[in-house]
């Protein structure tokens, strides 16, 4: 089984050695590396090539942000996924803008930690409510781009009158996943609520009419 490798960014030492803790109860992650501030971690991003960077946005010598832009610009095969304390508007804004491939709060349970990680290294992207909730209300950077082929199975379930239960049980994921996919769909859709989502891909031909 090929292994997703993960860099884990975080400047408190307790909390990096907790995550790799739990990541490494997961048969199908590596833990590759660790850094404790923004220089470090773009260093050990281009020494080691991960595939996740779990990047948190606080961070000494260099942000999170600027992390994020550069490892955009250099490791364009390394998606990261931002684990913060911080939820305000502007914070979630920044990350999405600088290439976050998810954002998840610190409070988030192990499970939501694992569904995060596959989901954005699967190429999809993953938010947290509070990022969803910026991107519904202000969008973002998804609503140039088409839906992931994780987004297109949930569009096609939730057409079909599944519930976000139903989806999760379909699919394998959490329920909460499901929420983050529907609300990125959503987004990048220009829609209302699931019934008009539903509408717009079938008239754009995403999905067979419901």
């Amino acid at each position: 089984m090929e292994k997703i490798r993960i860099l884990v960014a975080d400047d408190h030492p307790m909390l990096r050695e907790g995550l790799i803790a739990v990541l490494s109860t997961r048969p199908e992650f590596e833990v590759v590396g660790e850094a404790q501030d923004g220089e470090e971690t773009l260093r050990q991003a281009q020494r080691l090539r991960p595939d996740i960077v779990l990047l948190d946005l606080e961070m000494p010598k260099l942000d999170g942000v600027a992390v994020l832009r550069t490892l955009k610009e250099r490791n364009p095969g390394t998606r990261a996924l931002v684990f913060t304390a911080y939820d305000t508007d502007e914070r979630i804004a920044g990350a999405l803008r600088a290439g976050a491939g998810g954002y998840l709060l610190k409070g988030a349970s192990r499970q939501e930690i694992f569904d995060a990680v596959r989901t954005v290294h699967a190429g999809g992207t993953l938010l947290g409510p509070e990022a969803a909730r910026f991107v519904l209300e202000r969008g973002g950077p998804g609503e140039a781009e088409g839906l992931t082929p994780r987004e297109l199975e949930v569009l096609g379930l939730l057409a079909r009158g599944l519930s976000n239960a139903g989806i999760a049980q379909e699919l394998y994921i959490s329920e909460r996943t499901v929420k983050f996919h529907v609300s990125s769909i959503l987004s990048k859709l220009g829609a209302r609520n699931r019934t008009e989502a539903a509408r717009i891909a079938a008239r754009r031909g995403l999905i067979s009419s419901p």
